[in-house]
């Protein structure tokens, strides 16, 4: 009788320390933090050039700036039949410090139907007559994997091409914007410019708005 009870009382202890040990690290926790800012400041980010001919203000610009920022472009009216061509609707800047690759582009309305995206390196010559990437071609999206790599950034949003070229703040359109136009290279310029044309040949009478979305993927060596 005396050694059944001493097994039993040491049974009793060996499932009391698994339970123990099994429940000692149930719950743990791990702080996070993050800033929003403008989206000027971001480390992708769009920076204007060109302006836009219904107000000569810059085409790329943000609205309710103190509120809810949001980037637009304003095209303004376009009569039917034009096809309107901004070499450099604006461009687009990496200040990450590691490569980040464009990958694609999707417009979300009918609107899109008009309108055609390039990738470029001169924003003084049209892409036809440059090196380039049709991204978007009136409602058919780029498919080809990386269209363009933009090369490492220096996380200061009051350059870029390396800090070779001031972007400093237009506080009518409250965008930055490129004091010049240096050329892109990819996978060796932090920087890319976009061409938009927009073709009213088929369009229909009438105001036309959507969203366009880039995609961004971090590149691999």
């Amino acid at each position: 009788m005396l050694v059944r009870k001493r097994l039993l009382i040491l049974g009793i202890a060996i499932v009391a320390l698994s339970a123990a040990i099994a429940t000692q690290y149930a719950r743990m926790s791990i702080g996070y933090e993050f800033t929003v800012v403008h989206p000027a400041e971001g480390l992708i980010r769009f920076v204007g050039y060109d302006n836009s001919s219904a107000d000569n203000v810059r085409l790329l610009r943000v609205e309710n700036n103190h509120t809810n920022p949001t980037l637009k472009l304003y095209f303004g009216d376009i009569p039917k039949g034009m096809n309107k061509t901004y070499t450099a609707a604006f461009a687009i800047v990496n200040e990450e410090d590691f490569p980040v690759n464009i990958v694609g582009v999707n417009i979300d309305e009918i609107s899109g139907n008009y309108i055609q995206i390039w990738l470029h390196a001169d924003a003084t010559k049209k892409a036809d007559d440059d090196t380039s990437v049709l991204l978007w071609n009136k409602g058919t999206g780029w498919a080809g994997g990386t269209a363009w790599t933009l090369a490492n950034g220096d996380g200061n949003p009051s350059t870029m091409n390396g800090g070779a070229t001031n972007t400093p703040w237009d506080s009518t359109a409250n965008i930055r914007y490129a004091e010049s136009t240096p050329v892109a290279t990819s996978g060796s310029t932090d920087f890319v410019w976009v061409q938009i044309s927009i073709d009213t040949t088929g369009a229909s009478l009438g105001s036309y708005s959507g969203s366009i979305e880039f995609e961004f993927e971090a590149a691999t060596t």
